[in-house]
């Protein structure tokens, strides 16, 4: 893929629900799956409920097929839950944390820095509900610039981390 003039890179864009723009100029959007996914729940819960995810390019955030330095931004909302059945709507339209899931996020969080120019900046995502911020922050290894909590019960936490040459 040619990410000429590209600055964003999205590493799990999902069905793109954090985005504005969900099509963004300036902006690669990476999943490691694509696919459409539709569940009818009650209309005390919303309805039908769908959701696409389209990456522009199919990519495991472990392992990204871009050279080190590439991106001014990177952004990474990985799945927050463990203990969803195989027939799950969150699982379906989010994913899910593996059984290694500490290993992975840090593994991951090492991968968009790689892809960060120096300076560059990775926002992460965490939704604190089976597992707390603090054991994600423990288990990725490095301490976010700074963060900020968010949702009706506060347990959105989006947290900022910069690339800072050694």
């Amino acid at each position: 893929m040619d990410i000429t003039g590209k600055k964003i890179l999205d590493v799990t864009c999902g069905g793109r629900s954090i985005w504005f723009d969900k099509h963004h100029p300036l902006a690669v959007y990476t999943d490691k799956r694509e696919g459409y996914y539709e569940k009818q729940f009650g209309k005390n819960h919303g309805g039908l409920k769908k959701i696409r995810v389209e990456p522009d390019l199919i990519a495991d955030f472990t392992d990204l097929p871009f050279p080190d330095e590439s991106f001014h931004l990177v952004v990474f909302d990985p799945p927050h839950l463990a203990t969803l059945s195989e027939t799950s709507w969150i699982r379906a339209a989010y994913g899910n944390l593996e059984p290694n899931w500490r290993e992975i996020l840090r593994e991951g969080v090492d991968e968009c820095m790689r892809v960060l120019v120096p300076y560059g900046t990775l926002i992460f995502k965490w939704a604190e509900v089976e597992y707390t911020t603090r054991e994600v922050i423990n288990a990725i290894g490095r301490e976010p610039l700074f963060g900020h909590h968010s949702g009706k019960k506060s347990l959105t936490h989006w947290l900022a981390f910069m690339k800072v040459p050694e």
